[in-house]
């Protein structure tokens, strides 16, 4: 029995409306992205003068041709610490999932056109959400490293979490993930390490310079004078301290190294899958930037989303009647078998125990789950509370926590205060996790927020003897309503890393189908661990 069919009129003037201010959002995000590559883009012919290859045409390189590339965290560090426009969001870091040699590997690459590659604090957290990325999804990782290092305007806020990445290191290639390098230019200090750990590195002669510490401050720190060859070059690497295992003649010749090491590695690439036979989905995918109304209080219901990124548009509703609000039903992804979770409206008491019981069959089944965020959070009242909402909102939140399912969400409007971690937001650790630009996360409304602490500050100088202050509390209720809403907007989330990206909501059936056989790929590969990984000696 398929339960739901969609009654949306997707030709009226409301649905254009809907498509314009949806298409703006993306307009926005878009727009960044491409300041982004046009500045590291302005730096080519310095590269080409070089003999280097500009990292985007790096990662071209490496990747199967016309296969895709999955970019993650892009826009991480927006309008943070140093990016003052937007032009240096990324972190100093481009990262993502894409095919190398016929195999499904995690690639990063140092983003060396813009500010040398120099990782800011958000560059850091990006870089160690892609080694998260890489463990749960046993994926390989190659790096392609060329970076200034820290920050050093920042270094404080990255000093002693950058250990972390070098633990992860570690602990990956003793999980058995095979970690390969190229150092397309300097690995000083810290970033020496970064080559250091991993299983393979190739260096390209007279570009790759690893050492940890460069001529000025070793004739400071000791007094000896060397050149650049001498402490870390590539060939004194490849000959003489052996850190490299291959040597390149070009960023060409290095990229091809890899590639050829990559087809030779015994890794799993066709895999057993638990996979019906992919179909196509029923509606036409454009139709998803038109569903979200351009008003954010005017509701909708989230299963128009959901059937049309359904195979064949089929759609299995669960405990359809037993609480409106709360959405769960079956679908398939190009031929996955998935669990669906979505709001309409805040989460009941029975809307918490529907879920959570879906969760636990899910978990039983073996059956994957996407959540779709559009809540104001658990619903609040006497009734609420009396019906037990801590009790079973606190259900739901341990369903969520301890499944251990591949669990993806997507924020498609409203993700707010606790609702946020009960669908399986940042804090509950979902294998991927994406927003729609439209898309507000936050502990509550800027204006709920306002009303509450207007009331609190009223309160306050009732209880102290004072007339209350009509124009403070009018104040106090507009700069936190204005502040709330700042710090809730896709770009303001996106940019700490609350989510993996930002999407088109027309790509959102590609992007979970990609993920979800990067998870069930994950769940079909057999690592050969050991216990503290490969070293050189």
């Amino acid at each position: 029995m398929y339960g739901f069919e969609s009654t949306l009129n997707t030709h009226g003037d409301t649905f254009e409306r809907n498509s314009a201010a949806m298409q703006a959002h993306v307009d926005e995000f878009r727009a960044i992205e491409r300041k982004v590559f046009d500045s590291a883009e302005a730096a080519r012919e310095k590269f080409e003068k070089r003999g280097k290859l500009l990292p985007w045409d790096r990662i071209r390189r490496l990747i199967d041709r016309d296969s895709e590339f999955l970019e993650l965290c892009s826009l991480a560090g927006y309008k943070m610490h140093d990016d003052k426009d937007g032009s240096l969001a990324g972190g100093g870091i481009i990262g993502g999932i894409g095919i190398v040699s016929g195999m499904r590997c995690l690639v990063v690459a140092s983003n060396a056109a813009i500010k040398g590659g120099t990782i800011s604090p958000a560059g850091l957290q990006k870089s160690l959400r892609l080694q998260t990325i890489a463990r749960e999804n046993k994926l390989p990782i190659i790096t392609l490293a060329e970076s200034g290092g820290a920050n050093l305007n920042y270094a404080t806020d990255v000093f002693v979490e950058g250990a972390r990445g070098f633990a992860n290191q570690a602990r990956l290639s003793a999980l058995g993930i095979p970690q390969i390098t190229i150092v397309h230019g300097n690995a000083t200090a810290g970033g020496a390490y970064q080559p250091g750990l991993s299983d393979y590195v190739v260096v390209v002669k007279g570009q790759s310079k690893l050492f940890l510490a460069g001529p000025p401050l070793l004739k400071a720190a000791t007094g000896e004078v060397a050149t650049d060859e001498e402490l870390g070059g590539a060939d004194m690497h490849a000959t003489d301290a052996g850190t490299a295992e291959y040597l390149a003649e070009n960023d060409s010749d290095a990229i091809e190294t890899v590639r050829e090491l990559v087809a030779l590695l015994p890794w799993q690439r066709k895999l057993p899958l638990n996979r019906a036979e992919p179909e196509a989905a029923a509606y036409d995918q454009n139709e998803l930037l038109g569903l979200v109304p351009a008003d954010s209080k005017t509701p909708y219901d989230v299963r128009e989303i959901v059937i049309r990124l359904a195979d064949g548009g089929r759609y299995q509703d669960f405990k359809a009647a037993y609480d409106t609000q709360t959405i769960c039903g079956f679908i398939r992804i190009d031929g996955f078998s998935c669990g669906i979770i979505g709001n309409n409206g805040p989460i009941t008491p029975a809307g918490a125990t529907k879920a959570a019981q879906f969760i636990q069959l899910c978990e039983q089944s073996n059956t994957a789950i996407i959540f779709f965020h559009n809540t104001t959070g658990f619903m609040v009242g006497t009734d609420s509370e009396q019906n037990g909402i801590i009790k079973h909102g606190s259900k739901m939140l341990q369903a969520v926590a301890n499944a251990t399912v591949p669990r993806l969400t997507v924020i498609v409007g409203g993700s707010y205060g606790a609702g946020n971690y009960a669908m399986c937001g940042r804090g509950l650790d979902p294998r991927f996790i994406f927003a729609w630009p439209n898309s507000r996360t936050a502990v509550m409304g800027g204006a709920q927020a306002g009303k509450v602490l207007r009331i609190v500050a009223e309160e306050k100088q009732r209880k102290l003897g004072m007339e209350p202050d009509p124009k403070m509390l009018d104040a106090l209720e507009a700069a936190t309503a204005e502040k709330l809403n700042k710090g809730s907007t896709s770009l303001y989330g996106t940019a700490r890393l609350w989510d993996d990206g930002l999407i088109d909501p027309r790509e959102t059936r590609a992007i979970l189908a990609h993920c979800l056989l990067v998870c069930h790929e994950a769940e079909a590969r057999t690592l050969r661990p050991s216990t503290f990984g490969v070293a050189r000696f």
